[in-house]
């Protein structure tokens, strides 16, 4: 008996489905777009043999490494494709390249599972698949090692909607350390995402070691104490000094374990805003000359760069050391929340709008942001920035992150520019999930329940197919102003970013949110196994 789950799907533009429910075996996040299911299992045991091509090598190795621990035993791998017996077989297969670079075919039958992809990546997501469909108890009932593993036969081809599959890590406000930044990565692969946007630099934090500029991490990782609570009569501090930063080997090896697992990582270094613990660091980069703490408060702070050649180039010197470090294509510059008092009351950036013609401020921030864009063009990286980098103009060979709602991502797209989607009402995961909001953890505001971010829909309605080919995707973003700890970081991702994984990865029309919330049992399941904290749908 066969049960078929179809999805016809275009690997571009608006999409035509036809989908019938799942099979109760397939419970894979993100919903794959075809999937049949027959009788009988594969059954992994110590003796399974791992047998990838030379392209898929690290990836066969990888899968290995991922079972070892539940198994108590490393899978033997090896190269010979057309020896018989109990065994993974992964392998290239340049006939798919219809399905795109990350595409997929998975075949498990009762002698062998057969994963097939035109490149690495594509065989990658395969194996993240083959995982899911793995019991999610990676212990047996008397606590030892689950040695043998019984995977239902199943045939799935699979390819995902959107090229940008992403989630942003505020490390500013709360430092996360290096361990927890590896374990988070390991989590979202199982999903698909492809997008680690690292919130590097804000006003009360820098978190990146600049070799140039040493009082960046001496200075400026560090702030006397936190606020406790929302604005009012009881809000205060803690008292307790916090702080952190990724020395550069940190970040080399985070992005060498990203890249394993095919995860871009995008650094994000605020500029001409959020700056106060770059201020701090070096008090001549701001408009008003004098010493300035570590932000200890959450909010905006007025305290900015200033808009001179100087600044500029120490912006530059800086970005040259990321770059060495990050070798994606994306540097995001912020560009967000960027006051303009201080630039008003100078008479430096006064005079600086006057001499280059300027109109107002905003017209100055552009300025400053152009220069950076073409700095990044020069050494062949693009900036992506918050939507407000629109204003005053924006910078030619620019993306858009869009967040303050769908409008910047709309504008931005009209304009021929390339636009990740963002938006607060559906993408901030640093809002309250439940009600009522006194039952949870203290959150910054806002609600955003598990059933919202799954209605999510990245192409903005009024976008024609030219227009809506610029929108790469979407991410959810985790802010950490009360986000303290690893554990309540992953209380506010999981389950809401199964939901994101799927929004962008599985086919718009037949989205079925009864259909993914009895996926997401097996799921959780999952997330225990790994000893990751999520908030039960069932709570």
């Amino acid at each position: 008996m066969k049960t078929s789950w179809l999805v016809i799907v275009g690997l571009a533009g608006s999409l035509t489905i036809t989908t019938a429910a799942p099979p109760p075996t397939v419970t894979i996040i993100p919903r794959p777009i075809r999937a049949t299911s027959s009788d009988g299992v594969f059954v992994i045991t110590p003796s399974t043999v791992i047998d990838a091509d030379a392209a898929t090598d690290d990836v066969g190795a990888l899968l290995s490494e991922s079972l070892a621990p539940a198994m108590g035993v490393a899978l033997k791998t090896m190269h010979e494709a057309s020896a018989a017996g109990n065994r993974i077989s992964i392998g290239l297969d340049q006939s798919l390249a219809r399905l795109g670079p990350e595409g997929y075919t998975l075949v498990v039958a009762r002698d062998r599972v057969t994963i097939r992809a035109a490149s690495p990546a594509g065989a990658f997501y395969g194996t993240q698949s083959l995982r899911q469909l793995l019991p999610p108890a990676i212990y047996d009932a008397s606590g030892h090692p689950n040695q043998l593993w019984e995977i239902p036969c199943v045939s799935i081809e699979d390819a995902p909607r959107f090229a940008w599959r992403g989630v942003m890590m505020d490390a500013s406000r709360h430092f996360m350390p290096k361990t927890f930044v590896l374990k988070f990565i390991d989590t979202i692969a199982m999903s698909k995402l492809n997008t680690f946007h690292w919130h590097l630099t804000d006003d009360q934090g820098w978190r990146i070691e600049i070799k140039q500029y040493p009082k960046l991490t001496d200075v400026g990782a560090w702030r006397k104490q936190t606020r406790v609570g929302h604005e009012g009569p009881n809000a205060g501090f803690d008292g307790v000094p916090h702080g952190g930063f990724y020395t550069q080997q940190d970040i080399r090896d985070v992005v060498a374990y990203a890249k394993r697992r095919f995860i871009t990582i995008v650094p994000e270094i605020e500029m001409p805003g959020h700056a106060q613990a770059a201020v701090a660091s070096y008090p001549e980069l701001g408009n008003t000359g004098q010493p300035v703490d570590v932000m200890q408060n959450w909010g905006v702070s007025k305290n900015i760069y200033n808009a001179k050649d100087g600044t500029i180039t120490f912006l530059q010197h800086v970005l040259d050391e990321v770059m060495t470090l990050f070798p994606g294509t994306f540097i995001h510059i912020g560009g967000d929340e960027a006051t303009k008092e201080q630039w008003i009351a100078s008479p430096d950036a006064q005079a600086e709008i006057k001499a280059m013609g300027l109109k107002d401020e905003h017209e100055l921030q552009s300025y400053f942001i152009r220069k950076m864009d073409a700095y990044l063009a020069s050494k062949g990286r693009r900036l992506i920035g918050w939507d407000e980098i629109l204003e005053g103009g924006l910078a030619p060979g620019a993306a858009v992150m869009s967040w303050r709602g769908s409008d910047g991502g709309i504008a931005a797209a009209k304009a021929g520019h390339d636009v990740v989607m963002s938006p607060n009402d559906f993408a901030y995961f640093d809002h309250y999930q439940a009600r009522p909001t006194s039952t949870e953890p203290l959150a910054i505001g806002g609600y955003l329940p598990l059933d919202k971010v799954y209605a999510f829909e990245p192409v903005p309605t009024g976008l024609n197919a030219t227009e809506a080919a610029h929108v790469l995707g979407a991410q959810a973003n985790i802010w950490t102003e009360y986000i303290g700890t690893p554990e309540y970081f992953e209380y506010m991702a999981f389950p809401r970013l199964f939901a994101m994984a799927e929004v962008v990865w599985s086919p718009k029309d037949g989205r079925d949110f009864a259909d993914f919330t009895a996926r997401l049992g097996p799921a959780e399941q999952r997330l225990r196994a790994r000893g990751v904290n999520f908030r039960p749908t069932s709570r």
